[in-house]
């Protein structure tokens, strides 16, 4: 299975409140993107692990760096040269538990499949790659063509499930994991994630 974990976004907006990137973010003593390769191959022994990002400072032991060659929509951070059959799409901003992380490494399907909750999409798994292609792109032409507004994984699981692309809403080949993960929008969400843990602020 290949895993490609999505860091190549621009984060302005978090960037305004902190001078560290989100993936840098630090949870036991690892970075986001440590710890989710980490689990990764905890998970699967076999992972082909890819980081998708322009910043050295994202090379992690146990995964490739590579620099996408289309970022220009957020829709681009499924990068399109690492899509195969057989591909995991990872967000390398969000914290993870083990048993998330093991879920996903175990989920198999015959087409696509997507997890998260009502609020994100936190992974996408393709066997066939060539399907995959053919969702982000419907995607893509719709936002290009000024159908819809928004651009990323929620309209590609939209595109699949046969649902209106537009806000986020649940149907099939979806798997809710409500406690499985945390996203962090601002530097205080952060805080009270670590305090809630018995943890301090990582500056690294």
């Amino acid at each position: 299975m290949r895993y490609v974990i999505m860091a190549d976004g621009d984060m302005k907006r978090w960037h305004a409140q902190s001078h560290i990137p989100k993936h840098l973010l630090t949870v036991d003593g690892e970075t986001l993107l440590e710890r989710l390769v980490r689990q990764i191959r905890t998970a699967d022994g076999e992972a082909e692990v890819f980081i998708t990002s322009h910043n050295p400072a994202y090379e992690v032991v146990g995964a490739v760096r590579h620099e996408p060659l289309e970022n220009h929509l957020e829709i681009d951070r499924f990068t399109r040269e690492l899509i195969s059959d057989d591909v995991c799409f990872l967000y390398g901003d969000t914290c993870y538990t083990d048993e998330a992380v093991a879920y996903i490494a175990g989920k198999k399907t015959d087409g696509l499949w997507f997890v998260g909750n009502e609020r994100s999409i936190v992974a996408v798994i393709a066997h066939d790659g060539r399907l995959l292609k053919n969702h982000v792109d419907r995607a893509k032409d719709a936002f290009l063509d000024g159908r819809i507004t928004d651009c990323r994984g929620w309209q590609v699981y939209q595109s699949y499930a046969g649902l209106p692309m537009g806000n986020p809403c649940i149907g099939p080949a979806f798997t809710q994991l409500h406690d499985g993960t945390c996203g962090f929008n601002t530097w205080q969400e952060y805080e009270e994630f670590l305090e809630k843990r018995g943890e301090t602020c990582g500056r690294i």
